[in-house]
C-alpha cells in the first residue's frame, strides 16, 4: 500500500515540474494592441449636398441615431438600411452568415426630440439647429465633423470615432446630421 501512494506521489509531483513552456500560447501583446489602437484623428470635409431636407435620409439618420444595431432595431429599417452589414466588395452565397448592421445608439448618451434612451451624458440634441446653427455658434460642417471624427475639436471624447473607423459611410453620417438638424 506504501508503495502505491508513494508511486502516485511522484507522478503527481513530476506532473506539476514538467515544463509546459512549449504548449502555452504567448501572444506578442503589442502586436494586439497596435491592431486596437485607433488611427489618428481626421480631419474631413463635409460634402456637398450632405445636409438635405429629403425625408428619406432624414428618416435613415433617425433609424441609425435611435437604434443600436440590426439585429435588435426597433421597427423595420426605412428603405436604403438594412439589418444585416453587407462588406463592400464580398460575393455572399446562399447560407452565408451576414453579421447585424452596427447602428449609432446615439440617444445612450444624447437626447433629442422624441427620444426614449438614458441620454444625460453627452449634449442634448434638441433643437439643435434653431439653438446651434441658426445662432451662427456652430454650423453644418461641425455637425458632419463632429459625428464623423469627433477628437478634432476634443482630444479626449468618449464619443465613437465613426468615419475613421468605418463604423459609418459618409452618407450614413450626412443622414445622421440631417436627422439631427431636421425639424422634429
Amino acid at each position: 500500500m506504501n508503495k502505491i501512494v508513494f508511486m502516485s506521489l511522484l507522478a503527481g509531483v513530476s506532473l506539476f515540474s514538467a515544463n509546459y513552456s512549449s504548449v502555452i500560447s504567448s501572444p506578442n501583446a503589442s502586436k494586439l494592441i497596435q491592431k486596437d489602437l485607433l488611427a489618428p484623428a481626421t480631419k474631413y470635409t463635409m460634402p456637398a449636398g450632405c445636409i438635405t431636407k429629403d425625408p428619406n435620409a432624414i428618416a435613415r439618420g433617425a433609424f441609425i441615431f435611435h437604434n443600436l444595431n440590426g439585429k435588435k432595431a426597433k421597427k423595420k429599417p426605412p428603405k436604403g438600411l438594412s439589418r444585416k452589414q453587407m462588406k463592400p466588395g464580398v460575393t455572399y452565397h446562399q447560407g452565408d452568415k451576414i453579421p447585424a448592421k452596427q447602428y449609432g445608439n446615439c440617444i445612450a448618451c444624447h437626447n433629442i426630440e422624441g427620444a426614449h434612451g438614458a441620454g444625460n451624458i453627452g449634449p442634448d440634441l434638441s433643437n439643435y439647429k434653431k439653438t446651434y446653427i441658426d445662432s451662427g455658434a456652430r454650423n453644418y460642417q461641425f455637425v458632419f465633423q463632429k459625428i464623423a471624427d469627433p477628437r478634432i475639436d476634443n482630444p479626449k471624447t468618449n464619443m465613437t470615432v465613426n468615419l475613421t473607423t468605418k463604423l459609418f459611410t459618409t452618407k450614413e453620417i450626412c443622414e445622421i446630421a440631417s436627422y439631427i438638424v431636421s425639424p422634429k
